[in-house]
């Protein structure tokens, strides 16, 4: 079903809506040119900022959520401390700033960073006001995480919605998904029947029955329950009637709320800007909400926000004097083209191969792996030295990555534990775009250096602690922000990279080159580097591990017995070592609780 197809659906109607993206700007020039403005809008889903100088927006990029009365403040002055401190005027405006003493509070923390710089603070729809409207009459129809409406006559502003996920969010993500739940659940309860989308659902969530699923909704918060709306619009989309009907409500929610405000103003034909992730990513939401809304007011003029709440922010600390000119993307300096990213000639005809082929070029292509592992001993001996000495005085392993680099490293992380009986806290893995990302890919998660600072604050990186970023090009800002990061805080660096292109710099303590090659299909570095990268992980962590006494011979003496096979190996160990048979074995771990280490001290 189209969008246009789905429109109708509700009683709706195709109208034109400007994309919106983190570049687009005003079509008018900067009068403050000597300055540089920092503007900050925070929600519940994230932490946006723009840094505006020249008339041009130098920098942008998004960190985790800051509410001010939900986000603790210590919280959120880690967020402000990673922005860019050298500045004039910073506009700061946050989701839960609704009186003038969260005004005052907010102003005092930001202060508390930027000690010169002039600030302006406010409530999160100021900023989207301001990014939608500037200073004309209006309604902006902000439909993300949660959901709010709020218009301006003159100096009168009226505000419908946004009352939190409990009470209010009619028409959001969160509002979408938890009456999706509620669906697919009822509908079982009834006829013990699923609806089309609940296998999807699970899928989203790498869950296996309802059970789980209730089990997970308990305890998830606001934002986990919103990300499942992408997977209620599909559903719609492929019309499954309970989701169209749960998007027709949210439509509907929005347009009375809209239709109260410019009742109240007396805006009989208002401007009316939509904004929020629904809005932007879910076409069809704002094609449905356009119509509905032309049904109880035919004059009104819909459309997608200009720019981002950001920018809003940053006109606002301005004195409302801001006007960013309309620029091209930023040119970086020229990056040769990594050796993973480079065209295999040995695979050109992949999809020409049969099966017999397929596994027999792969099979001969690992071999550039083992190569690359080889010329990487000395390296890769030196790195289980630093994890051992890290963790024997006190300190701690990071794996940092982003998309398969950092999955393989919270994958390593989480086998420590249970092979070794480890502390989690030993062997800690942190990926871009947080828990998420290791289901799905998170666009952009990856760009981001100062969201890979924060990362070491948040984990509260010491001097002790050791921080091994994985980049297979090794080029990734959020893996390069953490380590730059982590050497101001005196820790020990090391990065484990597969660009045979890249030249050591001597930024980090140690640099681990593993030259793989060029993938079979090209750029795809799940394959060759990411089996050299999962490799050299398994080196690096067991060889701490063995070196700090977690074994005796090649056993696992801590092993955690928690199955039935783990017990039968954990037996076993206990009757090779204890040079008794198995019955006695087992006595001696029950005695013990099934901890090896006690059971092997038994007379």
């Amino acid at each position: 079903m189209t969008a246009a197809e789905f429109a109708l659906t509700l009683g709706t109607a195709v109208i034109r809506l400007r994309a919106n993206t983190a570049r687009q700007v005003d079509r008018w020039y900067s009068k403050m040119t000597d300055e540089k403005i920092l503007g900050i809008e925070g929600g519940g889903t994230k932490t946006a900022w723009a840094l505006v100088a020249n008339g041009v927006i130098v920098e942008s990029g998004k960190l985790p959520p800051s509410n001010l009365r939900l986000t603790p403040l210590d919280q959120i002055t880690k967020i402000f401390r990673v922005l860019p401190r050298e500045v004039n005027r910073i506009g700061v405006f946050l989701a839960g700033c609704a009186t003038e003493e969260d005004r005052a509070a907010l102003l005092k923390l930001a202060r508390s960073v930027w000690s010169k710089a002039n600030i302006v603070a406010g409530s999160d729809r100021d900023s989207g006001m301001a990014a939608c409207l500037r200073d004309r009459d209006g309604i902006a129809v902000n439909a993300g995480t949660g959901s709010s409406v709020t218009g301006r006559s003159g100096r009168r502003i009226e505000n419908a919605g946004g009352w939190g996920h409990i009470l209010g969010d009619a028409g959001g993500a969160y509002f979408v998904s938890i009456r999706a739940l509620r669906s697919i659940l009822r509908e079982y309860d009834l006829r013990r029947g699923e609806r089309k989308f609940a296998a999807n659902i699970l899928r989203a969530l790498g869950l296996n029955n309802f059970d789980e699923l209730v089990r997970w909704a308990q305890t998830a918060d606001k934002m986990e329950i919103a990300s499942l709306a992408p997977v209620v619009f599909e559903a719609a989309r492929k019309s499954d009637e309970a989701a169209r009907q749960i998007i027709a409500t949210g439509v509907s929610a929005l347009v009375d709320f809209t239709t109260a405000v410019s009742m109240r103003l007396q805006l009989e034909t208002p401007e009316v800007r939509l904004m929020g992730g629904l809005f932007e990513n879910q076409k069809f939401y704002g094609v449905a909400f356009a119509k509905a809304l032309s049904e109880k007011i035919p004059g009104a003029k819909v459309a997608l926000s200009e720019s981002p709440p950001e920018v809003g922010a940053a006109w606002l600390a301005a004195d409302e004097r801001l006007q960013i000119a309309k620029t091209e993307e930023p040119a970086g300096a020229v990056q040769l083209v990594s050796s993973t990213e480079e065209a295999n000639p040995k695979s050109a005809n992949l999809d020409r191969l049969g099966a017999r082929e397929i596994v027999e070029l792969f099979v001969a292509e690992e071999k550039s792996v083992d190569e690359g592992l080889r010329q990487c001993v000395g390296q890769l001996a030196r790195a289980i030295e630093l994890s051992a000495g890290a963790i024997g005085n006190g300190g701690r392993v990071f794996y940092v990555g982003a998309g398969t680099s950092g999955r393989l490293g919270v994958l390593d992380a989480a086998e420590i534990p249970p092979t070794f009986g480890a502390s989690p806290d030993l062997f800690q893995g942190i990926i871009a775009g947080g828990a998420s990302a290791l289901r799905r890919s998170i666009e952009g998660a990856e760009d981001d250096a100062r969201a890979g600072a924060l990362a070491m604050d948040e984990r509260e990186v010491k001097p002790e602690d050791l921080v091994i970023g994985i980049s297979a090009s090794g080029r990734a800002a959020f893996v390069i922000g953490a380590l730059r990061r982590a050497r101001e805080i005196g820790a020990q660096t090391i990065l484990l990279t597969c660009n045979a292109k890249r030249k050591p710099g001597g930024e980090f303590d140690l640099e681990i080159n593993l030259k793989t090659g060029p993938e079979i299909v090209t750029g795809s570095t799940r394959l060759k580097a990411g089996t050299a990268t999962k490799v050299a992980l398994n080196i690096i962590s067991t060889g701490a591990m063995a070196r700090l006494g977690r074994v005796r011979g090649n056993l696992m003496i801590d092993l955690q017995p928690t199955n039935k096979k783990l017990r039968e190996r954990a037996i076993g160990l206990v009757s090779q070592l204890a040079r008794c048979d198995r019955e006695s074995a087992r006595a001696r771990l029950e005695r013990a609780d099934w901890n090896l280490r006690e059971a092997l001290k038994e007379e």
